[in-house]
């Protein structure tokens, strides 16, 4: 099965793919909380869609709370935080686990990938980064602290565009 068509939830709790959310073109996929010092990259995440959203880029949020606990909120919650807070206007998907027995199957996929220094398996934190092109191919990896708008990130985009 391509990374393409496995099956998700929108946090709205409808189901789709990421095909169907990309529409087979490039995306950022990152793991999020509202209660993380890392937080604030949600800003750099909506300009990354704002920059490159109309050339068919997609940032897509997955609420996870396996770090510390800083996703404790119901769905709704987590919506009217990042919509009030940040304006988020990407989608965003169920809450779910990135890491361990309970590995949502895009995570199981995600964290096969080495990141620049060669480190593949479990995430490390809230909000790192997978790049994936229209194909649902990975094609980077980037770990929480090397925020949206890093050229490493916005370099790469800019190849798939």
């Amino acid at each position: 099965m391509s990374l393409n068509d496995i099956p998700l939830r929108t946090l709205a709790d409808a189901p789709t793919t990421l095909r169907d959310l990309t529409g087979g073109k490039p995306a950022l996929i990152v793991n999020v909380a509202s209660k993380c010092g890392l937080t604030p990259q949600y800003g750099a995440l909506v300009q990354l869609q704002q920059q490159y959203g109309p050339r068919g880029f997609t940032v897509i949020g997955m609420p996870c709370n396996q770090f510390g606990g800083q996703e404790p909120g119901t769905a709704e919650e987590i919506e009217t935080f990042c919509a009030t807070t940040y304006g988020v206007d990407f989608p965003l998907l169920e809450k779910a686990d990135v890491n361990g027995p309970g590995r949502h199957a895009l995570y199981t996929e995600l964290t096969q990938t080495s990141d620049q220094e060669g480190q593949a398996g479990d995430v490390q934190w809230n909000f790192e980064k997978f790049l994936v092109d229209g194909e649902g191919q990975i094609v980077g990896r980037f770990r929480p602290r090397t925020t949206p708008d890093d050229p490493a990130i916005t370099s790469a985009i800019e190849k798939l565009l």
